[in-house]
């Protein structure tokens, strides 16, 4: 199959189960009660959020799933290897990195609905304990730089000097890139639509960054990812119709660092994710401020984009200035990628 039409494929099969799922979870959801519970510590009008349904990151893992298996099995039944596409990696190492990627990111999907079952049970903002959180996620990074640590890739590319490969940097920086990303990608859920439409600016840049680096394959697990996020935006756009919760912010999390790992580029997430970046650095140094400040805040509240809400911002400008930021960070990432990358 063509790359461009396995691309469109991906988008439009995305979309379309994630949008549609959504007449059938969203309500199914409200029967079950799994209402949202708002922390009296936010924002006091986003207690109007109270009771709408969390849990709607099944509707971006089922449209995910759904759209890569069926470009994959249309492809291979056209007889091509869409995954394949313009690599010089050996065939191995294309599945092992995009599976096992595909298989973390389900795995921290996972942790996240234990989190959000619990707030859900008790009706509280709660769920796991942090070190419980910490533990799973921890468990599940070693397993995945395990995989990739067996099929031999140990390395990083770094643009214009080439392959730089150490084992314990690649396993320290790994545990630390997929740790902050993972949970930088948790805080940037905090007002409707914002994760949705930073990830899926993101989803654009890795895909272009994917081609220029030689791994095609990557761009169409990214549009696929593109598409569902969109037709689950639909829902999520303020005001929104379901909340993505834990579950959909650790899948979009995991997925984000799939890509980058995949494309041994885990510096691209600096760059495409520069509002997680940004969202994870305020909260560190909110508690630093506070801490060294006699309680005084740096912010007027953190993540950041609760910031911008308290100085009066509506959601949809957060949403589109934060999306106009991921795309300059884009741009930054795909020339860096294209100027970076050894003749």
């Amino acid at each position: 199959m063509e790359l461009w039409l396995a691309l469109l494929l991906s988008v439009l099969v995305g979309f379309a189960v994630s949008f549609v799922l959504g007449f059938a979870v969203i309500p199914w959801l409200h029967k079950l009660k799994f209402g949202q519970t708002i922390l009296d510590i936010g924002p006091s009008w986003h207690k109007k959020k109270q009771g709408t349904p969390t849990m709607g990151g099944i509707l971006i893992v089922a449209g995910f799933i759904v759209s890569v298996a069926v470009v994959l099995i249309t492809d291979k039944i056209l007889g091509g290897n869409i995954l394949l596409e313009g690599s010089s990696r050996p065939d191995n190492v294309v599945y092992i990195k995009t599976f096992s990627g595909i298989l973390m990111a389900l795995a921290f999907s996972f942790i996240g609905f234990i989190d959000d079952y619990i707030k859900v049970v008790k009706k509280r903002n709660l769920g796991l304990t942090e070190i419980q959180k910490t533990v799973l996620q921890c468990l599940v990074i070693t397993v995945y730089l395990f995989t990739l640590y067996k099929c031999g890739v140990n390395f990083i590319f770094i643009p214009y000097i080439g392959i730089w490969e150490n084992t314990v940097i690649f396993w320290a920086l790994g545990f630390i890139a997929i740790y902050c990303t993972v949970n930088a990608v948790n805080f940037t859920d905090g007002v409707d639509g914002l994760c949705s439409s930073v990830t899926a600016v993101g989803c654009i840049a890795f895909a272009v960054c994917s081609v220029i680096m030689s791994f095609a394959g990557v761009s169409v697990i990214a549009a696929s990812l593109f598409g569902a996020i969109i037709g689950f935006l639909m829902w999520n756009w303020n005001p929104s119709k379901v909340i993505m919760g834990d579950m959909g912010s650790f899948f979009l999390g995991g997925m984000v660092c799939s890509f980058a790992f995949s494309l041994d580029a885990p510096w691209l997430i600096v760059l495409i994710g520069v509002i997680y970046v940004a969202e994870f650095g305020s909260d560190i140094l909110q508690i630093a401020y506070v801490k060294t400040h006699n309680g005084k805040r740096l912010f007027k509240m953190a993540p950041i984009h609760h910031h911008y809400e308290m100085s009066g911002w509506g959601e949809k400008k957060i949403c589109k200035v934060f999306s106009l930021v991921t795309l300059i960070g884009s741009a930054a990432a795909v020339a860096l990628s294209w100027f970076g990358r050894l003749q």
